[in-house]
This record gives C-alpha cells, sequence and structure tokens, in this order.
C-alpha cells in the first residue's frame, strides 16, 4: 500500500532534494577517494557517478515537471513534452552507465522503426534495471511512446510518479484476477493505441529469480493448473507468463502488431553483492525482438499461443546466456 498522492508529494519530493544535496556534497569526495584508494575495478567511484548522476537528473525532471505543468496545450501537446523529457532522462542515464558500468547491449533483429503500426511489447523481466533499458530503446531508438504496465511501487520514486503519472501508464497493486480493474485498464489503454503507441507489459509480473520460478510452479498447481504448470517446469530461465493483463490488451487492440522481448546477461544479478562483484560489466547485455503482424495473432487459445513464445525466449536466453568467469 503506497501512501496517498498527497503525501508523496509534500514527503517524497523534499526528501529527494535533500538526499541529491547530500550526495553531492558527499560525492566529490567520495569520488576522489574511489579514485585513489580502489584500484582495477573502481568500484567505489563508478557507482558515485551512477547515484549522484540519477538523483541529480531526477531532481532536474521535477523542476522541468513542474515548469510543464502550467504550461497548457493541447493533451496531445502536453503528452509529447512529458515523453520528450522521459526520452531525456533515460538518454542521459544510459550515456552515464555506458561509460561508468561499462554497459553493452548487442540487440537481434530489432523492432521495425520505420513502421507506424501500434505494438503491445511482452517483454521477460529479469535483472535490474532492465526496464528502464527497454523503455529507452522504445522512446530514444525506435520513435515509440510507450505506455507502461508497472508495479505501483514505483510510485514513490518522485519523478516516476509525477511525469508517468501524467501519461496513460497502468499502476498494478498486486496479483489481478479475470476481469479486474487492471486487466479493464489495460485493455482500455490498448483499445486506444495508434500509430506509433506500444503498450509494455511484463507478462511474469516481476523479476525472475528461481525461488520466484519454484512459487509461481506452485501457484500453478495448487490453483488446479496442472498443464500450465507442467510447460512452467520445462522452462528454466523464465517464469511462467500472467495471461490476464496480455489477454485483455490482445482482445482490445485488433489492429496492434505483438512483440515479444528476450534479453539476458543480468539475469545472475540477484543481489546488491551481486550486482557489485560485476561492477564493470564485462559481458554484454544480448536482446532479442520478435515482431508478429497483428494478421498472425491467433484468435482461439491465445493463452497456449503465448507459452509456445515463452518456451521460444526460454531457450533464446540458454542459447545466448554469457558464459560466466
Amino acid at each position: 500500500m503506497i501512501p496517498p498522492r498527497f503525501v508523496r508529494r509534500v514527503a517524497l519530493i523534499p526528501l529527494l532534494v535533500v538526499v541529491t544535496a547530500v550526495a553531492v556534497v558527499v560525492g566529490a569526495p567520495l569520488l576522489l577517494l574511489g579514485l585513489v584508494v580502489s584500484r582495477g575495478r573502481r568500484r567505489v567511484a563508478r557507482v558515485t557517478v551512477i547515484a549522484v548522476s540519477w538523483l541529480a537528473m531526477e531532481c532536474v525532471v521535477l523542476c522541468a515537471a513542474l515548469a510543464l505543468w502550467p504550461a497548457g496545450g493541447d493533451p496531445e501537446t502536453a503528452r509529447e513534452r512529458h515523453y520528450a523529457l522521459c526520452g531525456w532522462f533515460l538518454g542521459r542515464m544510459y550515456g552515464v552507465a555506458t561509460r561508468a558500468l561499462g554497459l553493452v547491449i548487442e540487440i537481434q533483429e530489432p523492432l521495425n522503426a520505420s513502421s507506424d503500426r501500434p505494438v503491445i511489447v511482452l517483454s521477460r523481466h529479469a535483472g535490474p534495471g532492465d526496464s528502464f533499458l527497454i523503455v529507452h530503446f522504445l522512446l530514444n531508438v525506435y520513435g515509440r511512446r510507450p505506455r507502461i504496465v508497472m508495479k505501483a511501487a514505483l510510485r514513490l520514486d518522485p519523478a516516476v510518479d509525477v511525469v508517468l503519472g501524467r501519461l496513460p501508464n497502468v499502476f498494478v497493486t498486486g496479483r489481478e484476477e479475470p476481469g479486474g480493474r487492471v486487466a479493464a485498464e489495460i485493455g482500455r489503454q490498448a483499445a486506444a493505441l495508434a500509430g506509433r503507441d506500444a503498450l509494455l507489459i511484463f507478462p511474469e509480473g516481476g523479476n525472475f529469480t528461481p525461488r520466484r520460478r519454484v512459487r509461481a510452479i506452485r501457484s500453478l498447481r495448487r490453483r488446479g493448473r496442472r498443464a500450465a504448470a507442467e510447460r512452467a517446469r520445462g522452462m528454466t530461465n523464465v517464469l511462467p507468463p500472467r495471461g490476464t493483463g496480455t489477454l485483455a490488451a490482445l482482445a482490445a487492440a485488433p489492429h496492434a502488431d505483438v512483440v515479444f522481448v528476450a534479453h539476458t546477461g543480468a539475469d545472475d544479478l540477484l543481489s546488491p553483492r551481486d550486482i557489485w562483484r560485476n561492477i564493470p560489466m564485462e559481458q554484454p547485455l544480448r536482446a532479442r525482438w520478435w515482431r508478429i503482424s497483428h494478421e498472425e495473432i491467433p484468435e482461439e487459445d491465445r493463452e497456449r499461443w503465448l507459452y509456445d513464445w515463452w518456451e521460444t525466449i526460454d531457450a533464446w536466453i540458454a542459447e545466448n546466456r554469457p558464459e560466466q568467469g
């Protein structure tokens, strides 16, 4: 349960400003200390650069959002300005991450940027920051305007709360049942897709971990879904997809193509200790995009079709997962 919007505004935004001010003051000597003391991988210096950059740019985004608030204009213009602001933030942070962390991304068969047909993007979820990278590519590389289905807890981040709260996104508070409020909202957003819009869904409902995979399989069995549980057992690199939101989107947007996204390279970064050990990154993040025309999407048994594609994603990850040194 997240606090009401008024509480988030009056408490979290000032807190962000204070934390950023402290980080900027402390960051300079910490960066110098990290460069002098740390040898080789210079983890302290790299993490300092990332943390201070993120906090400072969040404050810039909030100032820009404040300026956009009374700007007025038609809703479409306001939406474009907020998408541009999101693209600016993600583009700058992507640049910082490539330099500070050694981040390299290799994409096979990327989304066709020249097409003006809307798309529903269904991505696996694994590793820290994968959702930000996908949104960055949708916005800044492929020129899409993403509507994102995300956890409501992200609204505890003031920049996410303010900027993404003004855009047509869906915030999910918990497990959704068929016909529920979230599924209806996902369907509404999907039905409104047009032109270069994209609806981004993570059907697994959370980041992949081996424990979550085991729990998800047990949950399927408890609910009597033994066939789905058996298929999930055969997929060792992904969580079984939850079909509620995805099926609602497909039903509401028969005019949209579907893009499946697989990625690997950050699968084993399950804890802060794992992340720390892997700074800087020595292996590239690899991704694969498959685009399915709306004419090729089956009318019946779409949940089976979704599982078929998730098995394809699982197999691709197994073949492309970087060797651990």
